[in-house]
């Protein structure tokens, strides 16, 4: 069939805001032009991230009934931690509430003055945590990775050639682990080849680094392996996880993503004393080892999850839905980067608004103008998230200027991804109008989530 179909039913709704142009302009005004401020009650279509925002299943929802709030030894995390242990295989089960808190216990244990953690790309919160703990995050992304333009099947690998010289400058005694995140969220969601991973284990383990994998999307790489790697398409999308996993020495996750569920993460590995010392860590923080800061019934919809992310038809309509989108953009001319991601359409900044420069900010005026114009909640990922300062106080801008159109899962039909693709594209129609932004007040870190910003007249 030429249709593809959501592989369930709508069993109950919430409403969405319909709002006007005119109430939108000034409810960015007061948001101070950040869409990270904007009120949940103003958004129509919300596409600021994926992390938290899934659609639970009825199954997941029954699920919470059954959950054990026992503080200690609840049977709800034994359940979390033996579905957890059956896809990575790790020895270690540590829960968390979220997937940054999971980073910043293992950071907080590993990390120091003088280290340095290479990735393919680190994402926000992930390098956040690490320059929390005066070490260096060093991403080490493949060169067509970097360019929006160029059609490969696995832009997200990590450069092996980079890394062994990060290792060698470093030197391997300076680098407690080394880092891939599946998929590439900062390179436009895009996946890691089995071949990939294999070889990053076998150069880390020549100078005996350990590799840690950030899997918040494992299934949707692994969705991709499948697709795109050859030897693997006849294999279900369990044992390719299973393979994925087997390389890895431990792992993070933010199960708000390919687990399915509103929150949850863990931090999992093989190593005895670095649980010891994370576990200490959590207790101190999150809470006792065996709910780690969650209610237990969300362990209880996290051990669902697990089980729905790994059906074939899910993934299918998944990926599906985000390429949906990307070419409707396509056909209409405007630039995204390519090809599309596992969770998410990433738009081209730089050739979507040509006349603003990376230093005032691009990809944010083409987010604010979307949600302006549409009520379309969108995110800037360029030299707002990631830009720095050099010594000379000049802007040092990453090397692409995205903005990222993150779908939750099962929420929006295909309306709704036909209105976001008319948004998008009415805003390229119009883009000369679009106008350079500076900052007027940033945190010292994660400075894009509660951001000042004004325009430039």
């Amino acid at each position: 069939m030429k249709t593809f179909i959501e592989p369930f039913k709508i069993k109950t709704i919430e409403e969405i805001p319909i709002t006007t142009i005119e109430q939108r302009t000034q409810f960015l005004e007061d948001a101070n032009n950040n869409p990270f401020s904007l009120r949940s009650e103003h958004i129509t279509i919300d596409l600021l991230t994926d992390s938290g925002t899934t659609a639970m299943s009825a199954k997941q929802w029954a699920a919470l009934m059954d959950g054990d709030e026992s503080y200690a030894g609840s049977r709800s995390y034994y359940k979390f931690e033996n579905i957890v242990r059956d896809i990575t295989g790790f020895k270690h089960i540590i829960p968390t509430h979220q997937g940054r808190a999971a980073e910043k216990i293992l950071f907080s244990v590993v990390g120091g003055k003088g280290l340095t953690i290479p990735n393919n790309t680190h994402f926000d919160t992930t390098r956040a945590n690490i320059e929390y703990s005066l070490c260096d995050a060093v991403d080490c992304p493949v060169e067509v990775g970097t360019k929006p333009d160029v059609t490969a099947p696995f832009k997200g690998n990590i450069d092996l050639e980079k890394l062994e010289a990060v290792i060698k400058k470093a030197g391997p005694e300076n680098i407690p682990l080394s880092m891939i995140t599946v998929t590439n969220n900062s390179g436009g969601g895009q996946p890691v080849s089995m071949q990939n991973i294999r070889e990053t284990k076998e150069l880390l383990s020549k100078y005996n680094i350990p590799f840690f994998i950030d899997c918040c999307r494992f299934a949707e790489n692994a969705y991709f392996i499948k697709m795109r790697e050859p030897g693997y398409e006849n294999k279900t999308i369990k044992e390719i996880a299973q393979e994925m996993f087997s390389y890895a020495d431990g792992a993070t996750m933010s199960a708000k993503k390919d687990g399915l569920s509103n929150t949850g993460g863990f931090l999992a590995c093989n190593d005895d004393k670095l649980a010891e010392k994370a576990k200490t860590m959590l207790i101190i923080t999150e809470g006792f080892v065996t709910y780690g800061g969650l209610a237990r019934r969300d362990l209880e919809a996290l051990a669902r999850g697990f089980v729905e992310v790994l059906e074939e038809s899910y993934l299918e309509y998944r990926i599906k839905q985000v390429e949906n989108l990307g070419n409707q953009l396509i056909e209409a001319g405007v630039p995204i980067l390519v090809p599309t991601g596992g969770h998410a359409v990433y738009l081209d900044a730089k050739r979507f608004a040509p006349h603003i420069a990376p230093e005032f900010f691009p990809g944010q005026a083409i987010a604010n103008e979307i949600y302006r114009i549409s009520g379309v909640r969108t995110v800037e990922i360029g030299s707002l998230m990631f830009g720095k300062k050099d010594e000379n106080n000049n802007h040092v801008a990453p090397p692409m200027e995205l903005v990222r159109l993150a779908i939750p899962r099962r929420v929006y039909t295909q309306s709704h991804i036909d209105y976001i693709a008319e948004a998008v594209i009415e805003v390229y129609n119009n883009r000369e109008k679009l106008r350079k932004m500076k900052i007027v007040w940033e945190a010292e870190f994660l400075r894009h989530f509660t951001i000042k910003m004004e325009y430039i007249d």
